[in-house]
C-alpha cells in the first residue's frame, strides 16, 4: 500500500499482532498470552529477559522484546527460499520470539518507532538465528532457514498492555 506525497509514492504499512509468547527462563517452553504488560526499558512482565533469566541475559544489547513475521513461518513451511530449500513447520510458540506479527516489515524497522496497541517500540537490531534453537527444537538446518529473517530486537519506549489483534503502526521519528 502506498500514498502519493508531493508526487512521490511513499510506502505505508499497518500490521497486526497475532501471538504473544513468554518463557520464565532459558529453555523453558514458551507460554502464549491473551494479553501482556510491557514495561519501558525492561520487557514483558514474566518473560525471561524481563526477569534476567534468558540465554542472553544480561542483555548485551537491546532485547526488551522480540518480533518475527508470520510470513517467515509460512515461507519456511513452503521451503522458501529455494536455497537452502528446507521445509520446516515452525509454530509461533517454537521460534522463541515474543511477538508474531503479520504485515510488519520487521527487517526495515531498525531505528524506527512503531506502535503496538498501547505501547511504543523502537527497532534496535535484527535478531540473529543461533544453533541453540536447532538443538532445543531438534530441527537441523533451522539456523539456515532463519538467516536474515529471524526477527527484530526492540526497546520498549512506552509501556502498556498489548493483545493479539492489536494494530501495529509506524510512527514518525
Amino acid at each position: 500500500m502506498g500514498i502519493q506525497v508531493q508526487g512521490i509514492m511513499v510506502q505505508v504499512w499497518s500490521g497486526e499482532l497475532l501471538h504473544i509468547h513468554i518463557a520464565p527462563s532459558a529453555s523453558y517452553e514458551m507460554e502464549e498470552l491473551t494479553e501482556a504488560r510491557l514495561v519501558a526499558g525492561k520487557g514483558i512482565e514474566g518473560d525471561r529477559y524481563f526477569l534476567g533469566t534468558g540465554t542472553y541475559s544480561p542483555k548485551p544489547d537491546v532485547r526488551d522484546i522480540t518480533l518475527i513475521e508470520a510470513e517467515v513461518l509460512e515461507q519456511l513451511a513452503l521451503g522458501e527460499p529455494k536455497i537452502p530449500g528446507i521445509k520446516l513447520n515452525l509454530s509461533p510458540a517454537d521460534h522463541r520470539r515474543n511477538l508474531t506479527t503479520r504485515g510488519v516489515p520487521v527487517n526495515h524497522l531498525i531505528g524506527k518507532r512503531f506502535r503496538v496497541g498501547e505501547t511504543i517500540l523502537r527497532g534496535a537490531r535484527l535478531n540473529f538465528p543461533c544453533k541453540y534453537i536447532e538443538e532445543l527444537l531438534g530441527m537441523p538446518r533451522l539456523f539456515e532457514g532463519l538467516l536474515n529473517r529471524s526477527g527484530l530486537n526492540c526497546s520498549i519506549e512506552s509501556g502498556g498492555i498489548i493483545r493479539p489483534g492489536d494494530r501495529i503502526l509506524p510512527l514518525e521519528d
